[in-house]
């Protein structure tokens, strides 16, 4: 099972988060929906260049279960979605906005079967204490079928503008970012290989004309999240 951190912070903000996450990201110009869309968008753009099929995903830290809108949106070819996260609140603020798009459990509900095809992981290893991030990388390791897909989005640490929306949002404020290299050495030594790292959203609303541009340097540590794509072991 999955040692995570305390859930009564989450809790606390269950019913408010996104709009917590609103305001933190106001200065960006965008919305929560914004953000994840793209990230999502941007995961199945990498996954059809790998001729992967995502048949089966799980959204591991789910919060309260928004990012399922845009996961049927953007991947309709989708038989399971699900989503799992330590906080009893988030889960069932999820189970009742948007249960009719995927299944929600809490984390330690959930035994790992190794039947998923897709792990996807949006700023949640930030959370997690240091010492406690291999059990959460092994759970996520134990979810994926051999030759399944992690793709592991977190803030980047180089990017000033990822600081300060962190500071302005109360549950990130003392969070623990993770660095790339830390992020891969942490899959590696779960199981996990690194495929690829791509870092996104460089440009806010009012540079919007320049976001085309975006793929072109996505392999520079510019943006203000980056995702680690890993790869699990045939024989894992």
């Amino acid at each position: 099972m999955c040692n995570a951190p305390p859930s009564a912070p989450f809790d606390e903000y269950a019913a408010d988060y996104d709009a917590a996450l609103s305001r933190g990201l106001a200065l960006a110009g965008e919305d929560v929906d914004y953000f994840a869309a793209a990230r999502i968008s941007w995961l199945d753009r990498r996954l059809r260049q790998a001729n992967h099929t995502a048949g089966s995903l799980l959204d591991f830290g789910c919060g309260t279960g928004r990012s399922a809108v845009h996961f049927r949106a953007v991947m309709p070819g989708l038989r399971r979605l699900a989503g799992v996260d330590i906080s009893a609140g988030a889960i069932d603020e999820a189970r009742r906005r948007f249960g009719h798009l995927a299944d929600f459990a809490l984390t330690d509900a959930v035994s790992p079967d190794g039947s998923f095809d897709v792990v996807f992981c949006n700023g949640v290893f930030h959370h997690i204490e240091p010492p406690q991030r291999p059990n959460a990388m092994r759970f996520i390791a134990a979810c994926l079928r051999p030759g399944g897909i992690l793709a592991l989005w977190e803030n980047n640490p180089w990017s000033p503008a990822a600081r300060l929306v962190m500071r302005r949002i109360p549950f990130d404020r003392d969070a623990v970012m993770v660095w790339p290299r830390q992020a891969r050495r942490l899959a590696r030594e779960c199981g996990l290989e690194p495929l690829l790292t791509d870092y996104l959203f460089i440009f806010p609303h009012f540079a919007r004309w320049l976001r085309p541009l975006e793929p072109l340097v996505a392999r520079l540590p510019l943006g203000a999240q980056y995702m680690v794509l890993c790869r699990k072991g045939a024989g894992g």
